[in-house]
């Protein structure tokens, strides 16, 4: 993994080095908008991920997912909060999301 002091240097680098595609959060899937695409859970991996928090304001707290396809057909990149502002999704993006600390 990499390291990055900013969300911004993280998303614009993932793009660089190929994620391409801007990724949503929706509670059952991770969506692609641009071509209209839903990854379920059994249908994606995290290749890396990245968190930022805050200095004084928790909801400054955000983690950047790099994620690929199992099929290989689009790479992308998922910005979201995480903590009390986190998204309300189901257990098994909840599962799939989870990361070590």
């Amino acid at each position: 993994m990499y390291n990055y002091d900013t969300l911004s240097q993280a998303t614009n680098t993932l793009k660089q080095r190929g994620y391409t595609e801007n990724l949503n959060l929706k509670p059952f899937c991770i969506e692609c908008p641009s071509l209209a695409l839903q990854l379920y859970p059994e249908d994606f991996t995290i290749d890396e991920y990245y968190r930022f928090e805050g200095n004084s304001d928790p909801a400054d707290n955000s983690i950047v997912y790099a994620i690929s396809a199992n099929d290989n057909s689009i790479k992308g990149v998922l910005v979201d909060a995480y903590g009390v502002y986190a998204e309300n999704i189901t257990p098994e993006m909840a599962e799939k999301l989870k990361i070590e600390r």
